[in-house]
């Protein structure tokens, strides 16, 4: 064998294969003689024995869908008018009876009397058309996710506004100022169990509280509208803080299954400014006085719905003119990002920056500065504010 031949097997060993990695062959076909050559690949596309021999160009009819007739009709017509290269697509079936996509290209070989020939080259596109349909329908039912998704959170915060209304501005009570804030997740559209209250008692205390239920959505919400709703009732009885959690821990543990809470309930008389509170595994108060921030030194009392047989501890803090007490759930602190206690001093020193402005605006900046709303978890915020006697 010459080095001339040598080089020709390699040359033609190289085209074949780049054909089959490229599910494409090429084709010619002589108007004059009727001659035909397929190459391999052409035979491996129609699913087409070889031994059979090659395909005229009217016989390609027979293997094309119907509804695609058309397209090969006019590809033909074209090309043997001697006009231009044509391209087009429609899928064949085979003898095994599975339907391929193709792309067609064919191009006249033209003699001084016209065409002669047409030479042709074929691709299976099945596989690329498959993915296509598939991320079709992948985009189709993100489209469709996002908007039921949508619509849910749409749900969710109107029974959310219904059951837990945010008040406009500050809530005007003797010798007090506050104000409170709930801040949904920034980027889910999961809504969690985040509450408050502040409210004027009969006998002329406040209430005033935050929690959070466990969970999301609209189960976590729903058990929220319980406890919030049962700790108002049960605030009638004139009970302390530390009783009052002890009852809702009794609502957690035998009405509201599966679940877990947390809170701070607390009494504020703005003639004494005696606050008294008690805890179930929230996150201690934080007090600022004299443009110093600490937290409060939280008396004893786990989680509700956690166990029945530990008491919750009551403590007595004893403000002044000027302080200023901030409560909230631990969606303010958290991140996946940093440390709560990162969050925490965040938070602190946010927090002295309060006494002294409007408070409303002023929770608005806070959460500016602390870096915004939590990306995962709704929070609840509660500021009060001591103003001189009147």
């Amino acid at each position: 064998m010459s080095m001339l031949d040598g080089y020709s097997e390699l040359l033609a060993s190289r085209l074949a294969h780049a054909q089959r990695l490229g599910n494409m062959g090429w084709a010619e076909w002589n108007l004059r003689t009727g001659g035909i050559v397929w190459s391999e690949q052409v035979y491996a596309i129609f699913g087409r024995d070889p031994a059979e021999g090659p395909l005229p160009l009217a016989a390609l009819a027979g293997y094309v869908e119907p509804d695609d007739l058309a397209a090969l009709d006019e590809l033909l017509w074209t090309v043997t008018q001697g006009v231009e290269s044509v391209q087009a697509e429609f899928r064949i079936r085979r003898a095994a009876g599975d339907v391929r996509n193709l792309r067609v290209v064919l191009e006249p070989l033209m003699a001084p009397g016209g065409p002669t020939g047409v030479h042709g080259v074929i691709q299976d596109i099945t596989g690329r058309r498959r993915a296509e349909r598939i991320m079709s329908e992948s985009r189709r039912q993100l489209l469709e996710a996002r908007v039921q998704a949508a619509e849910e959170r749409h749900v969710m915060l109107a029974l959310r506004e219904a059951i837990l209304p945010e008040p406009a501005g500050c809530l005007d009570l003797p010798h007090t100022r506050i104000a409170v804030r709930y801040v949904p997740a920034e980027k889910t559209a999961s809504l969690g169990g985040d509450w408050f209250e502040a409210a004027a008692l009969p006998d002329g205390r406040a209430l005033l509280a935050i929690g959070d239920v466990s969970g999301h959505g609209l189960p976590a919400i729903a058990h929220m509208a319980q406890l919030r709703h049962a700790l108002i009732g049960l605030t009638m009885t004139g009970e302390p803080p530390n009783r009052l959690l002890s009852r809702l821990n009794d609502l957690v543990l035998h009405r509201l299954a599966d679940t877990t809470a947390t809170a701070v309930v607390g009494h504020l008389d703005a003639v004494t400014r005696v606050f008294t509170w008690a805890q179930a595994g929230n996150l201690a108060p934080v007090l600022v006085r004299d443009g110093v921030a600490s937290r409060l030194d939280p008396p004893r009392g786990i989680l509700l719905g956690a166990t029945g047989d530990v008491p919750y501890r009551l403590a007595e803090t004893r403000l002044r003119s000027g302080d200023l007490v901030l409560m909230f759930t631990d969606g303010l602190v958290e991140r996946r990002t940093r440390d709560i206690d990162e969050g925490l001093d965040l938070v602190m020193t946010a927090a002295c920056k309060l006494p002294g402005r409007d408070l409303d605006e002023g929770l608005d900046r806070l959460l500016e500065d602390i870096g915004g709303p939590n990306p995962e978890d709704d929070a609840c915020l509660l500021a009060v504010g001591i103003l001189g006697t009147c």
